[in-house]
């Protein structure tokens, strides 16, 4: 953020800039309804300048061809970053209602996540082939050119780096368009970065929008090589339709609904209170989050007595009261479209174990919610497939080991899922048997920078974290070479 501005602006051409007609907008504390701050409200005008701009620096520098320098900007923006950790994770809350700690995880995991690509910075490598005597084959990793980078509000921080910082590495330059609930604290990292002199102006861009007409441009532009996108799959789909007559190579974390699969031997009380804490993360509003419990039917009423117990103790308040467990929903609008699909869950499931409520003596001043529990025999219910971006937890049986996998590969989902057994051989044969991108046995929501993370289905395309991100943000280039042999003669 430009400090002589009293509002956050883009970020086009290595300059902050007030939007076209000087368009502004608030963002809105979730968890008291106060003015937090105000932002430039683009759209397509303020997306095709910087994709302009990263078009122009990406042909015209040498970025893409200067690991060492890519490297040093991104440990230089790590360190800043760590120099702010606790101010950017006390905004992260204000701005997106997450509890404290888990905003400072956030910040801390994002900062992990720009050394790690840092190091592969240096380390994107080919190969290279005899393939007759004196024919050479060359396979070349090279930056795929302009990459939009298009972030939801739920982990704005992590979820920004772990596209741009992979992107950056691999020396593409970027246009950001962060989600309008968390425009803040997008701004408060990416000006990190723009303090970075090494950095070439127009190698990063950022778009702040409320609607949709720069994201839109984004995803249609000839200009634009890739796109990496993080929300619903509802989306996804949208932008798979709207970038195929550019043929533009698209990265895609998409929707889920994750499935815990609880058997015979686990240790029902152990397990409870961390399936209710994987399932109220950001308050549910996790693709990853846990959203179904199938557990082994010999076990089902200890496990609906002890996550019930789990879930009703989950202190609900704003997210910096330290004896907060989970804060609010990203907004009003949001907590009422969840409370309402909740609502539907209960009047149609089996048997309802706990009832969300607003709590609070002023429950319209919050955006509040707490848990939900609810059983079901019959997983092709709506609350089973569908995902539902909130605290919803429904509880299912079996009986068998391929009962269970069948009921959790009934969806089409295929982001995450847990195994808690203590039978090793039974965690590994069904983790390899579900059809989701990520298996945690005996934990969830264990994310990693050296991981790779993505979906199968409807989940998604293409892989974030580890070799594999940096890889989705390379073309693969064969270069021929007939240099012959030197003559025996």
């Amino acid at each position: 953020m430009d400090t002589r501005s009293p509002i956050a602006l883009h970020w086009i051409g290595g300059h902050w800039t007030q939007s076209m007609g000087s368009a502004e907008s608030e963002s809105i504390d979730p968890a008291t309804g106060i003015l937090v701050g105000r932002f430039a409200a683009g759209g397509a005008p303020e997306a095709a300048d910087a994709v302009a701009a990263a078009r122009d620096t990406f042909d015209r520098s040498d970025w893409s061809q200067n690991p060492r320098l890519r490297q040093d900007v991104l440990l230089a923006w790590a360190a800043r970053l760590e120099a702010r950790r606790a101010e950017l994770a006390e905004l992260l809350t204000r701005e997106n209602g997450k509890i404290l700690r888990q905003a400072d995880g956030e910040v801390g995991a994002a900062i992990s996540e720009i050394r790690f690509y840092a190091g592969q910075a240096r380390a994107v490598r080919g190969n290279a082939q005899e393939v007759e005597p004196g024919v050479f084959s060359t396979i070349y990793r090279e930056a795929a050119g302009v990459a939009a980078i298009i972030v939801p509000w739920n982990g704005p921080v992590l979820l920004l780096i772990r596209s741009l910082a992979p992107a950056l590495a691999a020396g593409c330059t970027c246009v950001v368009k962060p989600a309008a609930q968390t425009a803040l604290i997008t701004v408060a990292v990416l000006e990190e970065l723009a303090a970075i002199t090494a950095l070439p102006a127009g190698a990063v861009n950022l778009v702040i929008e409320v609607g949709h007409a720069a994201g839109e441009h984004l995803v249609e532009s000839p200009h634009v090589d890739v796109v990496s996108f993080t929300g619903s799959t509802a989306t996804g789909q949208r932008i798979m339709v709207a970038a195929a007559p550019t043929m533009k190579k698209l990265s895609l974390e998409l929707g889920g609904k994750s499935c815990c699969l609880v058997f015979e031997d686990a240790d029902i009380d152990a397990v409870a209170p961390m399936l209710a804490s994987a399932a109220t993360i950001i308050s549910g509003q996790q693709c990853t989050a846990a959203r179904r419990v199938l557990v082994h039917a010999s076990r089902a009423e200890e496990m609906k007595a002890a996550l019930r117990q789990a879930l009703a103790g989950i202190v609900v308040g704003p997210g910096l009261d330290a004896r907060s467990h989970m804060g609010p929903l990203i907004d009003l609008a949001a907590r009422d479209r969840v409370e309402t699909r909740m609502r539907d869950a209960l009047d149609a499931c089996d048997e309802v174990l706990l009832r969300p409520v607003r709590p609070g003596q002023q429950p319209l001043a919050g955006a509040f919610l707490t848990p939900a529990l609810i059983a079901h025999a019959d997983d092709d219910a709506f609350f089973c497939q569908e995902e539902i971006f909130g605290p919803l937890v429904v509880i299912e049986t079996f009986d068998t080991e391929a009962e269970a996998v069948a009921k959790t590969n009934n969806t089409v989902f295929g982001l995450a899922a847990s195994v808690w057994t203590n039978d090793g051989a039974r965690a590994l044969r069904v983790a390899r048997a579900l059809r989701n991108g990520t298996v945690w046995i005996n934990d969830h929501n264990r994310l990693f920078a050296e991981a790779e993370m993505g979906g199968y289905k409807r989940s998604g395309l293409g892989r974030l974290h580890g070799q594999d991100a940096l890889l989705d943000f390379t073309e693969q280039k064969h270069a021929y070479q007939n240099a012959g042999v030197v003559s025996r003669n």
